[in-house]
């Protein structure tokens, strides 16, 4: 739950049932003939030309079909989005049909304002989305939103400069710190470690390390456990990196700031999608032949591989649709194969298939840019069944999107560089201000 959720969604959650939606008024949703009719309101955060120019010409398509039908689409960017669901709430004006993040979604069930997508996810087949995709959408048997797409974190690195200091791709997490610290030169940051507290950057890579020892940030009972000696671990193992082998002013990063180094050639390794592709090649295309990307590090290189962190971008129906049956007939158009297919391929490695026999489709592995990266594309196929958003491990959890958005573990790696605080304390404070929110929200007990 966002910082603006807290008194947002309790008046929220207690006029749902009053609610008018965005769409037309008209009365009906289908003619006694069993044809579709009806208005629907369809906001996207897919705001860049080749996504929305399919899903626009999606929606004309579905309109030829269904002269009866008419959708509007409304772009905004994600905070935009953000903002306007969580206004919209006590406002009266929400959507039929949307796009969310993860976390969103996890709010949107909690104020009631979803139907269930189990009849769209059948008639796709509900065998060919991979599980952990659709449980963070799933509460008591029912699934309230369904992946339009994945994408999963990587360790990118460049295969050039390891290959001048005959380096082997490090499997470890100690093989990457010596590995970041044998390219740190004047030119090079072996590896930089963002740690703005506007952002989620830094709980996303303690994350990282915290999984790939085989423990969640968020406990089974709910509460947030920083106090152990795998996160003391992390928390120190980050701390040594900043100061080791990152900019100074990576203390201050966010995930634009980071990518940049990265996109410009001044970091040897990072960790992110495969949307990096596109912002090497349109930042640095010299350098587009010069990368790649491998599964997160482990503890031990015998250790498995495991998914650090896989979003699965949703979408959802709104509760107070006036004609929910259009707005599910027309997103199960978005799964037909040949036209998934061009969706996919508009960002292609970045986007990767929610369904899994996608995924071997001849005609998706048919393209340019998934056969320059196939080594990062087979490794993606790899984690994404494996991970979820932070915190989702035991399906929605208020608690992911308060981890993820408050800047407390970021403020706690503050406290530890800039204050001089022990790991322990500043640990500590961290997760009593955590569980603390948690409560408040209603969270936990």
């Amino acid at each position: 739950m966002h910082k603006k959720l807290f008194a947002g969604l309790l008046a929220g959650a207690m006029s749902i049932a009053g609610l008018a939606s965005c769409s037309s008024d008209a009365d009906s949703t289908s003619s006694l003939d069993g044809e579709l009719a009806g208005d629907i309101v369809f906001w996207s955060s897919y705001t860049q030309g080749p996504r929305s120019d399919y899903l626009k010409s999606m929606a004309d398509r579905f309109m030829e079909e269904n002269p009866k039908v008419k959708i509007k689409i409304e772009n905004f960017s994600w905070s935009e989005f953000n903002t306007k669901w969580t206004t919209g709430i006590s406002t009266g004006q929400v959507p039929d049909l949307s796009s969310a993040l993860p976390n969103q979604v996890t709010e949107m069930i909690d104020v009631d304002a979803l139907v269930p997508l189990d009849d769209v996810i059948a008639d796709i087949g509900k065998d060919r989305f991979y599980e952990a995709a659709l449980a963070e959408g799933e509460k008591d048997g029912e699934h309230y939103s369904i992946p339009l797409y994945s994408h999963a974190q990587l360790m990118w690195y460049r295969t050039d400069l390891l290959d001048k200091a005959g380096l082997e791709v490090p499997q470890t997490w100690d093989e990457l710190a010596k590995a970041a610290d044998t390219l740190s030169d004047d030119e090079t940051y072996g590896l930089s470690v963002p740690l703005g507290t506007n952002d989620m950057m830094a709980t996303r890579f303690l994350n990282f390390y915290v999984k790939s020892a085989g423990k969640d940030l968020i406990a089974k009972d709910g509460t947030i456990d920083l106090t152990n000696e795998t996160v003391y671990d992390g928390i120190r193992y980050w701390v040594d990196r900043y100061k080791k082998s990152a900019p100074e002013g990576s203390l201050n990063f966010n995930i634009l700031d980071q990518a940049t180094l990265f996109y410009q050639g001044k970091t040897a390794f990072d960790f992110n999608s495969g949307f990096h592709i596109g912002g090497v090649e349109s930042t640095t295309p010299e350098l587009a032949d010069k990368i790649a990307a491998a599964p997160l590090p482990r503890m031990n290189a015998d250790d498995p591989i495991y998914g650090g962190e896989t979003t699965n971008q949703p979408m959802v129906v709104w509760k107070n649709s006036k004609h929910p049956e259009v707005a599910k007939a027309f997103l199960k158009t978005l799964y037909q194969t040949d036209d998934y297919i061009k969706f996919l391929h508009s960002v292609p490695v970045g986007m990767m298939p929610a369904l899994k026999d996608i995924v071997d489709n001849p005609d998706f592995l048919n393209n340019d840019h998934i056969e320059k990266y196939r080594s990062v594309f087979d490794s993606l196929n790899e984690v994404i069944p494996l991970g979820q958003a932070i915190g989702m491990e035991q399906g929605p959890q208020l608690q992911a999107g308060i981890v993820t958005s408050q800047g407390i573990i970021e403020q706690m790696f503050h406290s530890i560089i800039l204050d001089g605080e022990s790991v322990e304390k500043a640990a500590k404070t961290a997760e009593d201000k955590l569980n603390d929110l948690f409560k408040k929200a209603g969270a936990i007990k």
